[in-house]
């Protein structure tokens, strides 16, 4: 494991530097204290109050007056003692001036490397490094006391590039270090996790035989633990002779530090056994620790009632620990109980409870908290700020942040990290344009970091182009895989799934993609937007050989990638493989069979899951509700029994989404009036999905005043999508009341709002060819037109009778049929009947509903082509066969 590399094999570049025989630079308050004089230290000796030190110069019966100089050396010898008790005086009680007074005085003796080096204890001791450098640099011959001590100084003060070079030139100058030296020397390379120099220096610990030195083992095992070598710290620790507490604790907090939860215990059990050594409060903490990222409840429990045996329960650090465990593991009243019960707190515990609040969702106790802290650092902010974020409260977030600029309280990465993300919670482009801002003029626009942070912002404001510009302004560094991942992400949330795709390709293309967990399940979710089936049985294989797929989240984006595709078999198969599976990969397998209009499967999902003992959420709750609407038999009575026991069995209050799934239910089995009293009985006021739902559940228009007085209340409460406004403008189409059609367009042109685009597409060759209506955009446009107009006569032949009543009326009748003609998903099922062999089906998406007309076209081509046809639009899968679609199986 150690290198046997001496140190004079340091490369010259790294070494050069630290070579340089120039002081560091320090702050002014540096001063050369020769010129103190001996009558000082008398004056100030006048002015001692406290009873030690002056009981102490009172025993000293020393002529002060140059004049009697030289002392004899029973009175040098007695003066120095003197010295030395003074400069522990001056220790234990902070007197900074007694230390200089006691300098001034050691200044006047015969040089003794012993005092000099006792002074720069002191002065190191009282936290000036400068005077102790100066003691040092004052010294003739300094030994190997004298180095190790200004090494140490250099090392706990941050100055570890001083330190690292003022061992080079002890070494330089034939001073041999000692154990304590090489502690000290480690403890910098500690610092700077600088590996390496660690290797060599450990290869001189062995040949200068300190191997031996528990101090010196452990300092490497502390160095090599920080850099992430655990197989180095594991190997030293077996060949230690002997251990103590430190040995076990840095092992143990090594192997925590390395997600290695298992082996922490087990190493545990260990000390336990064969060293019968008992754990103090830095071992109870890091096992705790290890409990709460592990999701042990049990064992962390265990941990705790050791802590009561042991009587660390009020020790600060495992009280602290403890608080993050039960946040995890536990529940609010564990956590509060925990804090409450703490003698003493500090602010890692005040600021422990408040992330712990902020974990529950009580964002107004865990802020009322942070204004009842004694005292409130840069940490409790940035632990607030991101609270917030979790929880969604952007605006908070960003008010809590203008508070901090204006009190002055210090900026850290991770806050205005905190702040982007509130701002992409937020969504606003012109607050976001203004963090932007201010993060230029903060001047960390070059954290890596905080550069990705923005570019994930810039997409979840809509500023795909300023993200793009970021992108290509980076350089290459360990966050540059998530800056593609967040602009990837970006175009599929902004309904650009085949940019994103695109984008995809070209970054492997360039090799600037790391395809982890994060990108794999991004592109699976875009995958599932296309219905790219292809590239997301790549994706599935490279989790497989990747070992990815033991992480469950990117199993679920594989379930949901083949449901989405219209591959539940394949679906149903990676649920069945998963390792673990949570209430989201349920979910996922759901919504699979709810796409596909199968109700039936559904509720035998639900009936696993039940048996499962798997906690539902208000999704699942959602789909199964949806689920009732297409069971081929009236169930009704059980979708009312499961709404309205929502509260009682799963503690879930029924939201909008929960609502409109229930009326939608009602509604496809025609009991309308049933689900208007529903609505008007909703303990808060209905969103225009609810009544959407209603409108959209029934196919039958027998009951026209039901769906005017529907359109009346979608109209009322003045929609901001345009969806909603093709709803009602169709719906006084079918009823020919063409006058009032045209009012809501008007009013739809008033608002400013535009008909999204119908746009179908069809996967053919790993590319995506799109299409809208009357479209001739696409190369093979002719071909296409040619065969959709023979498709037509031979469907009109069949009895195919084109649907016109929701084209305009003011056109003639043959123009009514020519706009219905061409409409996107018609063109593209063409074109894939034209490019696919015989006997393959058709699978076509759509970006909204498929119009009436479309839906009885294709089961007339799936009876003439004898092609099984698959479409997918907003509301599920259609499979069209021998003249029949799915939707008609209930």
């Amino acid at each position: 494991m150690a290198s046997t590399c001496h140190l004079s094999c340091l490369p010259q570049l790294f070494l050069s530097p630290l070579l340089q025989p120039s002081p560091p630079h320090f702050p002014s308050k540096l001063t050369h204290f020769s010129s103190i004089s001996l009558s000082k230290f008398k004056t100030f000796s006048a002015f001692l109050t406290n009873p030690q030190i002056s009981k102490v110069f009172q025993q000293t019966h020393l002529p002060f007056s140059t004049s009697e100089y030289p002392f004899s050396t029973e009175d040098a010898d007695f003066l120095c003692n003197k010295c030395l008790e003074l400069l522990q005086l001056s220790v234990r009680y902070g007197d900074v001036e007694l230390a200089r007074a006691v300098h001034s005085l050691i200044l006047k003796l015969d040089e003794d490397n012993y005092m000099f080096n006792s002074l720069i204890t002191a002065y190191l001791k009282l936290g000036l490094l400068p005077d102790a450098y100066n003691v040092f640099t004052g010294i003739s011959s300094p030994d190997v006391v004298s180095y190790t001590a200004i090494i140490s100084g250099f090392a706990k003060s941050n100055y570890e590039f001083e330190a690292i070079g003022m061992f080079m030139k002890m070494r330089d100058r034939g001073v041999e270090p000692n154990e304590f030296t090489f502690v000290a020397f480690l403890s910098a390379c500690n610092r700077i996790s600088e590996y390496h120099l660690g290797l060599q220096i450990h290869s001189s610990v062995v040949k200068l035989g300190y191997m031996f030195s528990i101090y010196v083992a452990n300092a490497l095992m502390g160095l090599y633990s920080k850099c992430g070598y655990l197989d180095d710290v594991l190997q030293l620790f077996d060949e230690m002779p002997q251990r103590d507490i430190a040995s076990w604790n840095t092992v143990i907090s090594g192997a925590v530090s390395e997600l290695m939860y298992g082996k922490a215990f087990e190493l545990f059990h260990e000390m336990l056994r064969l060293d019968k050594l008992r754990a103090n409060e830095f071992t109870l903490s890091n096992l705790i620790s290890a409990c709460a990222k592990s999701s042990s409840g049990v064992l962390g429990q265990e941990i705790h009632a050791h802590a009561l045996k042991l009587g660390f329960d009020y020790h600060l650090s495992v009280s602290n620990s403890l608080i993050g465990f039960y946040t995890k593991c536990g529940t609010a009243k564990d956590v509060h109980t925990m804090f409450e019960t703490m003698p003493v707190k500090n602010a890692i515990s005040w600021t422990g409870m408040i992330t712990a609040l902020m974990e529950f969702g009580m964002v107004d106790l865990a802020l009322k908290l942070f204004r009842k802290m004694p005292e409130r650092n840069p940490i409790s902010f940035n632990a607030v700020l991101a609270g917030l974020c979790s929880n969604y409260e952007g605006l908070g977030a960003l008010s809590l942040f203008c508070e901090m600029v204006k009190r002055r309280v210090e900026l850290t990465e991770y806050t205005l990290t905190s702040v982007i993300t509130a701002c992409s919670l937020l969504a606003a482009k012109n607050i976001s344009e203004q963090i932007h801002g201010f993060v230029l003029k903060f001047g960390l626009r070059s954290n890596s970091q905080i550069e990705a942070a923005l570019v994930d912002m810039c997409t979840r404001c809509g500023r795909m182009e300023d993200a793009h510009k970021m992108l290509h302004q980076s350089h290459y560094d360990k966050y540059l895989p998530i800056k593609w991942t967040s602009l990837i992400s970006g175009h599929d949330r902004n309904a650009q799934p085949e940019e994103a795709m695109n984008l995809f390709k070209w970054g492997k293309s360039e090799q600037a993609l790391v395809v982890d967990e994060v990108l794999a399940t991004t592109i699976l979710g875009v995958c599932g937007t296309l219905g790219f089936h292809e590239m997301g049985e790549q994706m599935h294989c490279h989790a497989l050989k990747s070992g990815h797929l033991y992480d469950v989240g990117l199993g679920n984006a594989i379930i949901t990638m083949y449901s989405r595709c219209g591959y539940m078999e394949d679906a149903r198969r990676v649920f069945n493989m998963l390792p673990t599976r949570d209430a989201v990969s349920w979910n996922c397998l759901i919504s699979g069979h709810l796409l596909q209009k199968q109700g039936d499967e559904v509720l035998d999902l639900w009936s696993n899951m039940k048996r499962a003992h798997i906690r539902p959420d208000s999704v699942t709750l959602t789909s199964v509700i949806s689920s009732f609407k297409h069971t081929k038999s009236n169930m009704v009575d059980d979708c009312r029994r499961l709404f309205f026991s929502m509260t009682k069995e799963y503690d879930i209050e029924p939201t909008s989404d929960h609502y409109a799934s229930f009326v939608s239910v009602l509604g496809e089995w025609d009991l309308y009036e049933e689900a208007e009293d529903v609505i008007s009985k909703m303990p808060f006021e209905p969103k225009i999905s609810v009544w959407r739902a209603l409108l959209q559940s029934s196919n039958a228009l027998s009951d026209s005043m039901v769906r005017k007085r529907i359109a009346k209340h979608i109209l009322a409460m003045q929609p901001e999508d345009p969806s909603s406004f093709i709803l009602v403008s169709n719906l006084f189409s079918a009823f020919g009341r063409w006058h009032c059609s045209e009012m809501v367009r008007e009013e739809m042109r008033r608002k400013g709002l535009r008909k999204h685009p119908a746009r179908s597409w069809i996967i053919h060759q790993n590319q995506v060819h799109s299409f809208y209506t009357r479209d001739r955009a696409h190369s093979q446009a002719k071909d296409i037109y040619k065969g959709l107009e023979i498709l037509i006569m031979e469907c009109l032949k069949a009895g195919y009778v084109p649907d016109t009543r929701f084209v305009l009326h003011e056109v003639e009748e043959h123009q009514k049929k020519d706009f219905l003609f061409y409409h996107s998903a018609k063109l593209a099922v063409t074109y894939g009947l034209l490019m696919t062999s015989l006997g393959k089906p058709i699978r076509v998406m759509k970006n909204v509903l498929l119009c009436g007309d479309c839906h009885n076209f294709f089961k007339y081509v799936s009876r003439v082509t004898k092609r099984e046809i698959y479409v997918r639009d907003t509301s599920g899968f259609h499979c069209f066969s021998d003249g029949k679609c799915s939707c008609d199986l209930r």
